[in-house]
Formats: C-alpha cells, structure tokens, sequence
C-alpha cells in the first residue's frame, strides 16, 4: 500500500514538471514574438511652437551702375600734343585730359582780342563825347554794334580754340583712354570714359503686385553678392510711373553710398523691400516640412506618440517659413528625425 502511494506522488510530479515547463516554453515563446513584432520608438529632436513677428521680404536682382558714366569725344580734330591723367586716376571736374594742337587757332584768336580791344577803346571814347554832348546817338551805337559784332567774333573763336583743351564734365575716375600722345584725333572721336562711383545705382524690376509697397526716399537695405558679410543701406531714388508692357514690372533705382569705390559697376546686388510685418506668426524652419506624396507635412510630438498635420505655408523668412494653417501654439514641433517618423509612432524625445 505505501509502494502504490509513492508511485502516484511521483507520477503527480512527473505530471506537473512537464505541465510547467510545456507553459513556460509557451510563455517564452509568445514572449519572443512579441519582441519581434514590437516597433522601435525613434528618437527626436522638438522646438516649442510659439507666436513670432515676421516681416514680409522681397528681394529682388540687380545690377550695379556708376552714380554718373561720361563719355568725353573731341570737337576739334587735331595732333595730340599731351595727356594728363591715365587709366585709373582720379580726376575733378575741369580738371585739363588732353592737349591737341590748335596753333593755327592762336593767331585768330589773339587777332580777334585784338579787335575786340579796338572796339571795346572806340565805344568807351564815343561814349565820353556823347555824354559831353559832342557827337550824336547814332554815332555812339555804330560804336556799340561794332563792339557787340567783335565780342561775337571773338567768343566764337575762344570757343573753338577750347575746343583743344577738353576738361572733365565730372568728378570720377578715368576708366578708359582712347588715345596715345602723338596721335591724330578727329573731331567726334573718343577722349575718355569717366566714372563716378562716390554713390552706386542699382536697378531692379518690382511686379506690379508689389510696386505699391516702394515709395521714393524709401530706406531699403542692400546685398551685393561680391560682399556676402555686408549689408548696405540704400535709398529709393526713383520709382518708375510706367511698367515694361513686356514684363509688367516697374523699374525701380536704388542709391548707395561708395566711399570706399570697393562697389563697382556691373556687380551683382540684390534690394529688399518690405511688404508688411505680420505679428503673431507662428514659424518652423523648413527642413522641418516633409513632402508625402505631394502633400506638405510636418510632424508634432505628443504624447510620446508621432502625429502628422498637413500644413499651409506664407511668408519665407531666412530659413523659417510661417505656418498660416496645420499648426498651434505650445505644439512641440519635430525638427530632427521627421524623416523617420509615421504617423502614430512612438518617438523618444532627446
């Protein structure tokens, strides 16, 4: 009898060691499916979304012109006896460029100061005598219009003579000479090109759609591409009253100061213009956006939990652009690992 007993207490055993080790096996075994099927959480980086200002910026291309361009021909033909300043130099308004020879010129002219000095001493003695009463009115205004005929002459004369001592129009720089000394000039022909760079226009086109955000004397700051680090103050010179019927753009010059002359003509520049500050924006940067299918996404963290929102875009401003629709307030907006990410995910926030 206790022989039977103990066969059944160790057959119970038997039973209940394999009844454990068949749930655990299954237990384990359920476990590791779960791990396997079990999505890993992604790690992110967010930014709190609050109201921002922004102003509304339009940049738009130009190019940079000389404050004055001159182009000085001669209006005498000629040999060219001297040259004054070279490429390069600085030159003052009148300041003498070049000498052609105009020697038959100098005895006309001194001929003609000569009768004009004759006519000049004729008039003044007649008019003495008139006063004294001692010759008559018509005899003192032949003198008058003999000295008004030789003052003609000998302005005309001066002016020809002149004409082979061309001078600056302008204070600038000689930016080309055309000429050698020893060299013939024919009248027409041109002297040099001088520039004046002291101020720097920059034209540019403004659409119609914005022309009514650029006034006259309006402050406008400047880029120059030659110059990334600098930003210049311009001002609005001049707004155009018609557009380019090709283009429908108006032309709009902005002026620059150029003390340095390091700004030269040709360069690109590049003028904003400020539409309007809107208050309360709210703004993302726009690698945060994410492109599904043509849709415009960004992700927000809640939660632990990734969530999608289609969003509308406005103002660009740098490298933040204004969220009009898609995003709140106090959103803790994805900005690194958005690529990543699904909607419903679970995300560990870093």
């Amino acid at each position: 009898m206790q022989t039977r007993r103990s066969l059944l207490f160790l057959t119970v055993l038997l039973v209940a060691g394999f009844l454990t080790a068949a749930c655990e096996n299954k237990s384990g075994t359920a476990t590791a499916q779960t791990d396997s099927t079990r999505t890993p959480e992604v790690q992110v980086s967010v930014i709190t979304v609050a109201p921002e200002t922004v102003r509304d910026v339009i940049f738009l291309p130009g190019t940079t012109e000389a404050w004055q361009d001159v182009q000085v021909a001669a209006d005498t033909a000629g040999r060219i006896e001297w040259i004054g300043p070279r490429e390069g130099e600085r030159v003052r308004k009148g300041d003498l460029l070049i000498k052609i020879d105009v020697s038959a010129l100098k005895a006309a002219l001194e001929h003609a100061e000569a009768q004009f000095q004759l006519a000049d001493d004729l008039y003044q003695r007649r008019r003495r005598l008139y006063e004294r009463k001692i010759i008559a009115r018509e005899e003192l205004d032949q003198s008058a219009t003999q000295r008004k005929l030789a003052a003609t002459d000998l302005e005309q004369i001066k002016v020809k003579y002149n004409h082979g001592f061309p001078r600056s129009p302008i204070n600038g720089i000689i930016n080309h000479l055309y000429v050698d000394a020893g060299e013939f000039i024919d009248t027409g022909k041109p002297i040099a090109d001088i520039v004046n760079i002291d101020r720097i226009k920059i034209n540019v086109r403004v659409p119609e759609l914005d022309i009514r955000f650029v006034r006259e004397g309006q402050k406008t700051p400047v880029k120059i591409d030659a110059f990334p680090e600098r930003t210049l103050s311009g001002v609005v010179d001049f707004v155009s009253f018609k557009a380019d019927p090709a283009t429908k753009t108006f032309l709009v010059r902005t002026l620059i100061e150029n003390p340095s002359a390091d700004i030269r003509p040709g360069m690109i520049g590049r003028v904003a213009f400020m539409r309007r500050v809107i208050a309360d924006a709210l703004l993302a940067p726009l690698f945060a956006l994410v492109d599904k299918g043509g849709e415009r996404l960004v992700f927000i963290e809640k939660d632990g939990v990734a969530q999608s929102r289609t969003v509308s875009i406005g103002v660009i401003e740098g490298d933040r652009v204004q969220i009009t629709s898609g995003l709140n307030p106090g959103d803790h907006l994805i900005v690194k690992g958005q690529t990543e990410v699904e909607d419903g995910i679970k995300v560990i926030v870093q």
